[in-house]
């Protein structure tokens, strides 16, 4: 109860959070709107379904690594109500999502796992050869499959259900979050201090775009070439195409981690799920 407590209070107190953008000239703010209750076991992602008005959240519920099939998905209603929490069970350690033509793609430690929306049934598996532990993925406007691994270093790729390592580099240690937009490809790595790389999908040469950024976890467009970045250990970062990091949200004090976060642009909706607390929040994002 009192972790909880600790929990509200933050959130009181860093939900109305406002910061001037020097770069932009804009005041830009996060606003809670609401939390999840009771029902979700360390959420790690979330992922927003267009055509069925609903989120999607992954759940570890146990220890991040192991392969114990604890782990499942959630369903949540867009205003922050649980439908229902144990949706798609029997997954290892879910993590990081993606959706693509009514099949949620998720990763599992060492493998892909394909899931159907519409009936809720589980449709293959991608066994990832040489991976140790898969952290996010992404997909492109093809339909190519990325997950980067944590612990390697590096990123796969999946065309037509057949793996392959794409991305290896002298300057990743720890891939964590990973994005593909607009035939562009972003990638946040832990090690030096934490660092946001544009990664040249043909040459594979990596554009440091800001640093500094701490446990670097997750990543969303904005949708204007801007960024929302969080650092694990519990803070929401706005990052400029030119790189300008602004804070909106520290939690780090109430021990709220923000994990790997969407965003919906036509409803300013910033869902950030928050790992060892055991919620989605959403804030309304607020850039006058």
């Amino acid at each position: 109860m009192k972790h909880v407590m600790k929990g509200l209070v933050a959130g009181i107190l860093f939900s109305f959070s406002q910061i001037s953008n020097p770069v932009t000239g804009q005041t830009l703010r996060l606003e809670k709107k609401w939390e999840t209750d009771a029902g979700l076991k360390i959420t790690e992602s979330v992922v927003y379904d267009k055509e069925n008005k609903i989120l999607y959240a992954s759940c570890v519920n146990g220890q991040p690594d192991d392969k114990d099939g604890n782990g499942y998905i959630s369903r949540i209603g867009l205003d922050g109500k649980v439908e229902k929490a144990e949706w798609i069970t029997g997954l290892d350690a879910p993590k990081g999502m993606s959706l693509y033509k009514g099949l949620l793609y998720v990763v599992d430690i060492t493998k892909i796992v394909a899931l159907d929306v519409k009936t809720g049934k589980r449709v293959h598996d991608i066994e990832i050869p040489g991976a140790a532990f898969l952290n996010d993925l992404t997909i492109d406007e093809q339909g190519s499959i990325y997950a980067s691994d944590s612990n390697l270093g590096l990123v796969f790729k999946v065309v037509k259900n057949q793996p392959e390592l794409w991305l290896k580099s002298e300057q990743l240690k720890r891939v964590n979050g990973i994005l593909a937009h607009n035939d562009r490809f972003y990638l946040l790595e832990l090690s030096g201090g934490g660092i946001f790389y544009e990664v040249d999908k043909n040459t594979k040469h990596l554009r440091k775009i800001a640093q500094n950024l701490g446990g670097s976890d997750g990543i969303a467009p904005v949708g204007n070439g801007d960024f929302f970045v969080t650092n694990f250990s519990g803070e929401i970062n706005y990052i400029t195409a030119t790189g300008q990091v602004t804070k909106l949200i520290d939690s780090k004090a109430a021990k709220i981690n923000c994990a790997d976060l969407a965003y919906i642009p036509q409803k300013k909706l910033l869902l950030v799920p928050t790992f060892y607390t055991n919620k989605v929040i959403a804030y309304e994002f607020k850039n006058k």
